[in-house]
């Protein structure tokens, strides 16, 4: 009854000097010195090579190869209890090869006897469970008829257990195209020793063993399998044997029951259409590169085949199939847990093969999810599910998405057992779905930055919180949390993008704004709502989302407030959507300048640039510092040139428009009488008129002053008088030195515009040096926007000081953007 037994004794184990096979420490012997010294280099090696494996496994328990090497050492060396703590220790981690568990059930029947039986057959019933191999079952089927007691004395316990044992191997491979024939053969040689065992007097019990070995035949004939029609002429002979007339060495199914001959023929014909793809996948002689390609592309056609087929079990164990050779595709193993989670649907299979392959492939964050929902599906109790959750915590994704799937995944399956009572024993508890969010926030929030995943996770939480824990300061507590860490991440954006004066973009922080207010809403706290809406109206958002905050406000009130309520929001928002509609303007009018500026540029002799280059390959240089200095000359006229585009650009914008004026506070009259001695010189063809505001003169008998002479308004030209003398009383010292600098105008000098801006200061926003004291006339929580008037003249301030740049040039450019910035809100230090 043996099935290809490789199973060896000790003695067999000892005397094999295969480096791969269990050896025994060897003896020293009164052989020549040269010969011990030799084997003594070789100790030393292996305990150095045994050394480093050691250190290399403390230090990185995960690496595969190694956990193979050291077990090769050891079953080389002979050192029997540290091999069966390596091979656990790596079986704690990775699911062992089918050759690995044969190797280690041969090695501990060898060296443990009849005692160790129940020890060995653990061994092999945990190696059938991580892969599908026909030798593995050979194996165990072989060891279990050979030294279990029971068995070997045919008794009906033993007889049950071996029958059982072969009714498991069948159903794990018995339509394995390629090897299931060898489990049949088995089976019937089984059943065929047991009937030469009943007495000829027990004409009944031999009647029915009889049959018990035809059935087997029928069954097996009626399976696609290799050598089908020898196994019919097996049946035939065996048939005769029984008595029954049959031509046994024909290969037709004359004689045999119509029912047996239908079913091989439709067993032969699915046999015929799988032929070719069984040969497609015994290829041999190609590397393991090719071999994974072909194999790919064969199993996928082959799969489609077996699913058009409609058979699961032989769809199943192809999937097994691909599986051992291949066990680190996580592709098929999603594709094999889909295919079992859509039509087998078994609780106990899915279970086992999601076991498996979150072992092969841990890294896959979807097989952990999967594995979740089918331990729900299959009313698993929450321990076991707890454990595989912890135990997927434990990974390392390639993608921080899917620990967020983990975590909701978890929280959605708490979530259902708590609302529809899926816990028979009532166990769970809100504070299981409160932990796992707070975990989640805790390690996700640096990593999901401006990812709406963020937004989804507390939103999550929120309404949680709200509709399931009934604490709704719990629930305010989540949102207020997740718009402190979007600030931080806002703040510190911003930080970064400040000296480039660009608007940082603040994510989904007002979709936090907004989900805030709709919970509020939603739970009718109204003036809770409304207070959101003061705090967040005058903020900064990404895109539109400013503007959508204000109007947002105007319907809460109309649909929730009352007049005055909805008064008072127009009041705070109008004059913030005038001040974004300036800001959209300027914007949209400097990216039609620079698209302008780019065009002309391009139109500007495009042919030279390649020739010029041609010419400069064309010349030689004698070393690579000439290289470098003829590089850097390149570099300084290129600057040139962009430099005089960059100072002609505002003359050329200047024609046919008026200059407009500007005023500039000096620290001292030195530098006032400075910049007067320039009046009426030229600068880029345009002629300066620089004077000395009067204000106390500015109208004089009855004729108003020329505007050169008198522009701003007294309460603007004080708070320039004033901020001044606050800068001379901190900078005086600095600025003396500049006093006695030449007074002559010329294109390239250093301009410096001295004194301080405050024309343009925005809402909130404060200079330098402004006093912070002012009472509050609002009330808490609110902000004092400017009156219309106070706007315009901030926006005709802005215009006079674009057109004083573009008229004094590039060193005006500097006040520019200081006045720019002080209207964005971003302070120009």
């Amino acid at each position: 009854m043996e099935i290809d037994s490789e199973s060896k004794t000790l003695e067999d184990e000892l005397n094999n000097n295969n480096g791969d096979q269990l050896q025994s420490p060897k003896p020293r012997s009164s052989s020549s010195d040269s010969d011990s010294d030799s084997d003594s280099e070789d100790e030393s090696q292996q305990n150095q090579e045994l050394e480093t494996l050691e250190t290399e496994l403390s230090s990185n328990p995960a690496n595969y190869d190694s956990h193979v090497q050291y077990i090769k050492l050891l079953r080389k060396m002979g050192e029997i209890d540290k091999l069966r703590q390596a091979r656990e220790a790596m079986n704690t981690v990775f699911p062992l090869s089918p050759e690995m568990w044969r190797d280690w059930a041969k090695d501990e029947a060898s060296i443990s006897g009849p005692e160790g039986f129940v020890a060995v057959e653990k061994i092999y019933d945990r190696g059938v469970f991580d892969y599908l191999s026909v030798p593995l079952w050979c194996d165990y089927l072989n060891y279990i008829q050979e030294h279990d007691p029971s068995v070997r004395a045919c008794s009906p316990d033993g007889i049950s257990k071996a029958r059982n044992l072969f009714e498991r191997a069948l159903t794990a491979a018995g339509v394995h195209v390629a090897e299931g024939n060898k489990i049949w053969e088995a089976y019937r040689e089984f059943e065929q020793a047991i009937l030469h065992t009943i007495d000829e007097s027990d004409i009944k019990a031999k009647e029915l063993q009889v049959q018990r070995v035809r059935n087997i035949f029928h069954r097996q004939l009626s399976v696609p399998l290799v050598n089908l029609q020898s196994t019919l002429l097996a049946y035939k002979a065996w048939e005769v044997e029984q008595g029954t007339d049959l031509d046994a060495k024909s290969s037709e199914v004359d004689g045999i029951p119509s029912h047996l001959a239908s079913a091989y023929q439709k067993a032969m014909e699915a046999y015929n259409a799988r032929a070719q793809h069984e040969e497609q996948i015994s290829m041999q002689n190609i590397s393991d590169t090719e071999k994974f390609q072909n194999f790919m592309v064969i199993v996928v056609n082959y799969l489609k085949f077996e699913k058009s087929a409609g058979d699961p079990a032989r769809v199943q164990v192809l999937y097994e199939r691909a599986m051992t050779d291949f066990p680190v595709s996580s592709d098929l193993w999603l594709d094999y847990t889909r295919y079992l989670d859509r039509t087998l649907k078994v609780g106990n299979v899915l279970r086992d093969v999601y076991s498996r392959a979150t072992k092969n492939c841990p890294w896959v964050g979807e097989l952990w999810v999967q594995y979740l929902l089918s331990l729900e599906r299959g009313r698993a109790p929450e321990k076991e599910i707890s454990s595989v959750y912890e135990k997927s915590l434990q990974c390392t994704f390639s993608t921080i998405e899917e620990y967020l799937d983990l975590f909701l995944t978890r929280v959605h399956g708490l979530r259902r057992r708590i609302v529809f009572g899926g816990e028979a024993n009532g166990v769970l508890d809100y504070s299981l779905i409160r932990e796992t969010f707070q975990y989640a926030s805790d390690y996700l929030s640096p990593h999901l930055k401006n990812t709406d995943g963020l937004l989804r996770l507390h939103a999550y939480w929120a309404r949680l919180e709200m509709n399931l824990g009934k604490d709704l300061v719990a629930a305010r507590g989540v949102w207020e949390s997740l718009l402190k860490i979007r600030q931080t991440i806002c703040s510190f954006d911003c930080f970064l993008l400040s000296i480039h004066l660009v608007l940082p973009k603040f994510g989904s922080l007002v979709e936090a704004w907004q989900g805030y207010i709709a919970m509020e809403t939603e739970s009718g706290h109204i003036s809770e709502a409304r207070s959101l809406y003061k705090r967040c109206y005058s903020k900064r958002f990404a895109g539109t989302g400013s503007e959508d905050i204000c109007h947002s406000w105007l319907r809460f009130e109309e649909e929730f407030g009352t007049l005055e309520d909805f008064d008072h929001a127009a009041q705070k928002v109008t004059p913030r959507l005038e001040e974004l509609q300036l800001y959209r303007i300027q914007q949209e009018t400097k990216a039609s300048t620079d698209q302008r500026g780019a065009i002309a540029t391009d139109e500007q002799s495009p042919a030279k640039r390649p020739k010029q280059t041609a010419q400069t390959q064309k010349k030689g240089y004698k070393d690579k510092d000439q290289l470098q200095k003829h590089d850097g000359v390149n570099e300084a006229q290129e600057a040139k040139i962009d430099l005089e585009k960059t100072d002609s650009a505002p003359e050329k914008q200047m024609k046919g428009s008026d200059f407009g004026l500007a005023y500039v506070d000096f620290v001292d009259d030195q530098h006032l009488a400075a910049a007067i001695t320039k009046n009426k010189q030229m600068l880029h063809g345009k002629k300066l008129s620089i004077a000395r505001s009067d204000p106390k003169q500015n109208r004089r008998d009855g004729h108003r002053v020329p505007r050169e002479q008198g522009f701003a308004s007294d309460q603007r030209r004080e708070n320039r008088e004033s901020a001044s003398k606050e800068y001379v009383d901190t900078h005086s010292a600095s600025r003396a030195h500049q006093a006695s600098q030449p007074a002559t105008l010329k294109s390239d000098d250093n301009i410096q515009l001295k004194g301080k801006n405050i024309f343009a200061v925005p809402r909130n926003v404060m200079t330098i040096g402004m006093s912070a004291n002012k009472s509050k006339t609002v009330e808490e929580g609110d902000e004092k926007p400017k009156s219309n008037d106070e706007f315009r003249k901030m926006q005709q301030s802005l215009l006079e000081v674009v057109e004083f740049a573009s008229a004094v040039g590039k060193e005006g450019v500097l006040y520019l953007v200081a006045a720019a910035g002080a209207l964005m809100g971003v302070p120009f230090l």
